[in-house]
């Protein structure tokens, strides 16, 4: 008999199937088959399941999860799996329906919903719709990291034990990586805590670290910036002396550079702070390929952009290897 638990939280939709995963409830069985949308989902997937779970991450370093569409590889790798991981929020837009419909076969989790309503950020421009950026703060990402725990130790009660002392491992880096970031950006002059960006991706960032940020577009790329946004953004840029602005390795730097040369015109002179990874990580095998990588790297690249004090290889000095190593 099949057993099927259905339980919806907004576009959180999970189903627990027994049979399906019957096969992996054997201390020596194959590894637990997972498919995550995001690098960020997988990353968390990889570090928490160990080697008892074996990741497919669908989008790479560079891909925009806003506007990414699934391929049939992508679809044949979901409906075999045992159980897919996505972030929800709408992050995922083009990929929504499908994984609701998905939910009726599979376990699916929206491991991005676990963060509490009480602590998302609301979209200005949509009523019941909130920024699906959560992994810009640790100790919201944290609510992400609990969720797939408890995920996989449903999925795989045999290894239950293990999961929990790896997430336990891993919340304690997380912890250790937002002491890093307050330490280092509180060294940031008060008046330089302005985080332009190309898109609106860093809001729990600026909330959790206490920076002003104005993204060019919206919480999602799908929405275009117009010309009054332009305008507005330079004339803040001018009138506020802002020096830096950064661009993001998903998105185009299309509208960042409009920024730089609108400022010049108007005899400011604006630079590029550095490139920030906001909706993907980086390489794949490297640092930044991994969540707490690409943080370390926005965190060291935003101090050192806007003034503050932070040394050049991050956290532990392996941002300035992965360099050496490029």
């Amino acid at each position: 008999m099949w057993i099927r638990r259905l339980v919806k939280a907004g576009l959180m939709m999970t189903v627990a199937l027994l049979p399906i995963l019957d096969v992996h409830a054997e201390e020596g069985g194959e590894p637990l088959q997972v498919v995550a949308t995001t690098g960020m989902i997988a990353d968390v997937l990889r570090q928490v399941g160990g080697d008892a779970v074996s990741v497919n991450g669908l989008m790479g370093p560079g891909v925009d999860p806003h506007l990414y569409r699934q391929t049939r590889s992508d679809v044949r790798a979901m409906t075999k799996a045992d159980a897919v991981f996505w972030n929800g929020l709408y992050l995922e837009a083009q990929l929504e329906d499908f994984l609701e419909r998905l939910a009726a076969r599979r376990p699916v989790y929206a491991v991005g919903e676990a963060v509490p309503e009480g602590e998302r950020l609301a979209d200005e421009a949509y009523d019941d719709q909130y920024d699906p950026h959560v992994w810009m703060d640790p100790s919201r990402w944290r609510h992400v990291v609990v969720a797939v725990r408890d995920a996989l130790s449903e999925l795989e009660p045999s290894h239950a034990e293990a999961f929990e002392e790896r997430a336990d491992a891993y919340l304690d880096e997380l912890e250790s990586l937002d002491d890093y970031a307050r330490q280092v950006l509180e060294s940031v002059p008060e008046s330089s805590r302005v985080l332009v960006t190309a898109h609106d991706a860093f809001g729990y960032f600026g909330d959790a670290y206490g920076f002003e940020v104005l993204g060019i577009q919206g919480f999602s790329t799908e929405s275009e910036a117009g010309l009054a946004r332009i305008e507005s953004l330079v004339n803040e840029l001018v009138t506020r002396d802002i020096g830096a602005i950064f661009i993001e390795s998903s998105v185009s730097d299309r509208n960042v550079r409009a920024l730089i040369e609108g400022a010049e015109s108007r005899g400011h002179e604006v630079s590029i702070g550095g490139e920030l990874f906001s909706d993907a990580m980086g390489p794949a095998g490297s640092y930044e390929g991994t969540w707490l990588g690409m943080l370390d790297h926005n965190v060291t690249a935003i101090a050192t952009a806007l003034g503050g004090d932070a040394p050049a290889g991050g956290r532990e000095g392996r941002l300035a290897d992965d360099e050496e190593d490029s």
